[in-house]
């Protein structure tokens, strides 16, 4: 015999706040707000004014997370710089602590934290690395191949450089907390490219190869895979994420910076609706698909700006239902 449960589903629930342990799809009536409501997965997502970073600059390394963040490093115009600031979710701190080596374009650990990191690689082309560990920098040996604009993946004592500049080379090292070892090159050669993930399981997208490229490969720990490619060809883009959940804002197109933003579901790169408010390339991104930063940067005309832009991804939301 059919019943109601069966062709109508069972009722809504009455509570007089939303619920805390809330499934996606979950549908209840609010009582105290008059408001019927539903948890669903946001895609449509969009980025918010940060605090701003104390020193412009371009192309700085990063670590770290949306609420305990790490810039360092980074053109200041006309030269490098040193200096390290740390983000707590709302603003930025100048520290004590510089770096030994100024560094432009330099690859970083983008899985390490806010107190434990690795920077790696300069402009113009050096092969000096060097680790934090909440107080201080201390060098470390040498990568093999001196390069700059590479991606970075990992942790301080599991790293990956892939890519780069010296000139533009597929050339990949993996680091082991004590030294740096030549693995497989990727597939194609990129320069000024984004990357994010573990030194197990990275992503590297976008990039320079003779003009502005949409290549996109992911790394196993052992070799280089290509995967479909992002929508916009651009480089000098910010990257955050991890190899399966990752973003790709700003960066140089065909002619100009643009604001573009595209997300990655570990199949397939999309275009996101809403890109940065302000366009910029040579920003640096850290942070997880679901809350990532977009940090200063090179934007229209020339300068160097402070702007931080917090992303709020991929995401349950609770939703009120328009009943009408």
């Amino acid at each position: 015999m059919t019943t109601y449960y069966g062709l109508y589903g069972q009722k809504v629930q009455y509570l007089a706040s939303d619920p805390t342990d809330v499934q996606i799809g979950q549908v209840w009536y609010n009582s105290t707000s008059a408001t019927l409501k539903v948890n669903q997965l946001s895609t449509v997502n969009a980025f918010a004014s940060g605090g701003n970073l104390g020193t412009a600059r371009g192309a700085a390394g990063t670590s770290g997370t949306q609420t305990a963040g790490l810039a360092f490093g980074g053109n200041t115009a006309p030269g490098n710089t040193t200096g390290t600031e740390s983000y707590n979710g709302t603003s930025w701190t100048a520290l004590p602590a510089n770096m030994n080596t100024a560094r432009y374009y330099a690859g970083s650990a983008s899985a390490g934290t806010q107190t434990a990191t690795l920077a790696f690689g300069s402009s113009p082309a050096v092969a000096a690395s060097e680790s934090y560990d909440g107080t201080s920098w201390t060098a470390t040996p040498s990568l093999n191949t001196g390069r700059y604009g590479g991606g970075g993946a990992g942790t301080q004592t599991a790293a990956l450089l892939f890519g780069g500049v010296n000139p533009v080379v597929a050339t990949t090292e993996k680091w082991n907390g004590s030294s740096w070892t030549t693995v497989n090159s990727m597939n194609v050669p990129h320069g000024y490219t984004a990357g994010c993930g573990l030194s197990t399981a990275a992503l590297g997208f976008g990039g320079y190869n003779a003009g502005a490229i949409t290549a996109s490969e992911s790394y196993n720990g052992t070799s280089w895979t290509n995967t479909p490619n992002l929508n916009i060809a651009k480089y000098s883009l910010s990257g955050f994420g991890t190899q399966t959940a990752a973003i790709g804002a700003g960066g140089y197109g065909s002619s100009s910076y643009t604001t573009s933003t595209e997300s990655w579901n570990g199949t397939t790169w999309a275009t996101n609706p809403t890109g940065l408010a302000t366009a910029r390339f040579r920003a640096a991104g850290l942070g997880s698909q679901t809350a990532g930063l977009v940090i200063s940067g090179k934007g229209p005309p020339t300068a160097y700006i402070t702007n931080t832009e917090e992303w709020v991804g991929i995401a349950a939301q609770n939703k009120t239902v328009t009943v009408s």
